[in-house]
C-alpha cells in the first residue's frame, strides 16, 4: 500500500510533462527542435541579403540566398526567386518544409497535388472521342453542378447516360482502341499581389499563361515541426534533369569561382546525370509501377534533359481550367459585388454582423469560435490563395500615407498548418511606420520596389541595423527587436513573411501603443518627465501603425487627423 502514492505521484509527473511539451508545441509553435544551435540569434549586427545563387533555365531563372546566412539561420527558413517567361512552366517538385509564395509581378495557374484527393476536373466525353479543345462550359466537377445544369454524382452507380467507366487498369486493359477523358486535380489561377500556401511534401508546378514575366518570392520554413529532415533546405524534383537551388557544401565549392550567373551548360548541369527522384529507381521498377513499357520507364528519367526546372511549352499549355475572373467580371459589376459581399462573410464569419475597425484592431460582432471543426473546409477543398495588395481589404488605412494587409489563420486557415503568416504594406514618401516590435515571430521582409531607411535594435538598445533597405533585398528582424521604417522613394512596397500562422505587433507609439496604454505617473516618473510631457507622449500621434511626420505636408497631417 505504501508504493501507491508514490505511483500516484510519479504518474501526475509524468502526465504534466507530456501536458507541457503539448503545450510547447501547440500554443508556442514548433519553432525549436533538436539540432537548432541555442544561441543562433545572438546577432550583433543584421546584413540586408540578396540572392547569392543564381540559375539560367530554358524559360526562367531561380535565384536562392544563401540558407547559412546568420539571420536565415536565427529564423529558420530561407528564401528562393522564381522568375518565370511567359509560356514557361516550373517542373513538378515538393520541398521538406512548408511554403509560402508571394507573386510581385505577373499571373498565371498552379496545380497543387494533395494526397488522396480525387481529379474533380474532367473533359467531356465529346473531346475525348473527338479531340481539341473544350470551353468551361462543358466542365463536370464530382458533385457540382456543370453548365447544364445537370448534377452528376460520382461515387454512385451509373453515369447520367447510364454507362460506367472506369479510369485505371480495368478500362485501360479492355478499351484499348477508346481514348480516355483527361482528368485531374484542381487548377487554380493567381495574380499579381497573391499569397500561395503550399503545405509540406505537396507537389506542385506552375505555368505563365500570360504575356509578362512571372517574380514569385517564396519561403521555406525549415523549422516547422512536420520537417522530420535537418534544417538545410531540399526541393525534391518530379521531372526533368535540373540543378538543385540550394547547392549542397560541396556543389557550393564546386561553383564558387564561377561568377554569378549561369551554371552548367545550355540551361542543365555539368553532365553529373539525372537529378530528378524516378533516376534512382530501376527503370524495371518503373514500368512495374505505371504499368507501361521500358522505353516509357525510360523516358521519366529525362537523362538528356538539359532544360533545367523552368521549361518552355511547345504551343500553349492545354490544361482543363475554369476561365479567369476578368472574364466573369465583363459580365457586370453587380456579379462582382456579390461575390465581394460572399467573401467577405466567408472570410470573416457568418454570425451576426460586424466590421474591422482600426480603434479594436479586429472584426467587431463576430463571436469567436474554434478554427479546425472539420466542416467548414477540409483537406481536398481548402483555399491555398489570399490576395494582400488589394487596397481594397486594407486592414489598416491613411490617407495620402499608406496601408497594410495581412493574411493569417483567420482569413486562410490553411496557415494554421503551415504555422506562417503574412503582412503587404505600402508607404508614400516620407511616410512611416511607427517603432513596433513583433510579440510571436521572426519578421522576413522582401523589398518589392521603392528604398526606405530601416532601423532595427536588440535587447541591449544597439541598432544592429540602421541602412537604406533597398528594392529586391531581404531583411531578417528577430522577434522582439524594435522596427522602424521611414520610405525614401515616391512610394515603398513591401511584403513580410511571418513565423507564425496569428503574427502579432505591439507598437510604441500612437493608438493603441504600449505608450498610450500606460497611466501618466508611470511615463512621468519612468522617463523623468513631467506629467504634462507624459501625456504629449501619449496622445501627440493620433494614428495608429503608419503616419506622415512633421516633414511631410500639411494635407498628410490633416488626413491623418
Amino acid at each position: 500500500m505504501a508504493n501507491h502514492p508514490r505511483l500516484l505521484i510519479l504518474a501526475l509527473v509524468l502526465v504534466v510533462a507530456a501536458f507541457e511539451e503539448v503545450l510547447s508545441t501547440s500554443v508556442m509553435g514548433p519553432r525549436h527542435r533538436g539540432g537548432r544551435e541555442l544561441d543562433e540569434c545572438q546577432l550583433s549586427r543584421l546584413n540586408s541579403l540578396e540572392p547569392t545563387n543564381r540559375i539560367q533555365c530554358e524559360a526562367g531563372t531561380i535565384e536562392s540566398w544563401d540558407p547559412n546566412e546568420d539571420e536565415f539561420r536565427c529564423a529558420g527558413v530561407t528564401a528562393v526567386r522564381h522568375i518565370i517567361e511567359p509560356n514557361g512552366l516550373l517542373l513538378p517538385s515538393y520541398t521538406n518544409a512548408p511554403q509560402l509564395i508571394y507573386i510581385v509581378e505577373g499571373k498565371g495557374m498552379q496545380g497543387v497535388v494533395l494526397p488522396g484527393c480525387p481529379e474533380t476536373f474532367q473533359s467531356s466525353q465529346q473531346q475525348s472521342q473527338y479531340g481539341g479543345r473544350r470551353e468551361f462550359g462543358q466542365r463536370e466537377e464530382f458533385g457540382e453542378r456543370g453548365s447544364t445544369g445537370k448534377r452528376e454524382q460520382f461515387g454512385q452507380k451509373g453515369e447520367k447516360a447510364g454507362k460506367r467507366e472506369e479510369i485505371g487498369e480495368r478500362g485501360a486493359a479492355g478499351q484499348q482502341g477508346r481514348q480516355l477523358r483527361d482528368q485531374h486535380q484542381k487548377i487554380r489561377h493567381f495574380r499579381q499581389g497573391d499569397i500561395l500556401a503550399i503545405p509540406i511534401g505537396a507537389a506542385q508546378w506552375v505555368y505563365n499563361d500570360g504575356d509578362r514575366p512571372i517574380v514569385a518570392v517564396v519561403l521555406l520554413d525549415t523549422t516547422n515541426n512536420h520537417n522530420q529532415l535537418d534544417l538545410y533546405p531540399r526541393r525534391f524534383y518530379l521531372a526533368g534533369n535540373p540543378e538543385q537551388e540550394h547547392p549542397s557544401e560541396g556543389e557550393r565549392r564546386r561553383h564558387s569561382q564561377q561568377p554569378f550567373g549561369r551554371r552548367g551548360g545550355q540551361g542543365g548541369g555539368e553532365g553529373t546525370g539525372c537529378r530528378n527522384i524516378f533516376c534512382g529507381i530501376d527503370a524495371e521498377f518503373i514500368a512495374e509501377a505505371f504499368r507501361v513499357d521500358m522505353d516509357l520507364a525510360t523516358k521519366l528519367q529525362n537523362e538528356s534533359d538539359n532544360r533545367n526546372s523552368i521549361v518552355k511549352v511547345e504551343g500553349r499549355l492545354q490544361v482543363l481550367r475554369p476561365p479567369r475572373r476578368e472574364q466573369q467580371l465583363e459580365r457586370g459589376s453587380r456579379r462582382e459585388t456579390e461575390w465581394e459581399t460572399e467573401r467577405e462573410s466567408e472570410r470573416y464569419g457568418r454570425r451576426g454582423g460586424g466590421g474591422y475597425t482600426e480603434e479594436a484592431g479586429s472584426y467587431e460582432g463576430y463571436e469567436e469560435e474554434e478554427k479546425e471543426n472539420g466542416v467548414e473546409e477540409t483537406l481536398c477543398t481548402m483555399r491555398l490563395r489570399e490576395n494582400i495588395a488589394d487596397p481594397r481589404r486594407a486592414d489598416v488605412y491613411t490617407q495620402n500615407v499608406g496601408r497594410i494587409n495581412t493574411v493569417n489563420s483567420h482569413n486562410l486557415p490553411i496557415l494554421s498548418w503551415l504555422q506562417l503568416s503574412a503582412e503587404h504594406g505600402v508607404l508614400q514618401s516620407k511616410a512611416m511606420m511607427v517603432p513596433h516590435w513583433n510579440m510571436n515571430a521572426h519578421s522576413v521582409i522582401y523589398v518589392i520596389r521603392g528604398r526606405a531607411k530601416v532601423q532595427v535594435v536588440d535587447n541591449n538598445g544597439q541598432a544592429v541595423f540602421d541602412e537604406d533597405l533597398q528594392e529586391g533585398r531581404i531583411l531578417v528582424v528577430p522577434q522582439s527587436f524594435a522596427v522602424v521604417k521611414r520610405a525614401e522613394s515616391e512610394e515603398f512596397e513591401w511584403v513580410s513573411f511571418k513565423t507564425s500562422d496569428n503574427a502579432m505587433i505591439n507598437t510604441a507609439a500612437g493608438r493603441n501603443s504600449y505608450m498610450r496604454a500606460l497611466p501618466d505617473e508611470v511615463v512621468a516618473n519612468a522617463y523623468q518627465i513631467s506629467r504634462e510631457e507624459a501625456r504629449r507622449l501619449k496622445y501627440n500621434r493620433k494614428g495608429t501603425t503608419v503616419f506622415m511626420p512633421e516633414g511631410g505636408s500639411s494635407s498628410h497631417r490633416r488626413a491623418e487627423a
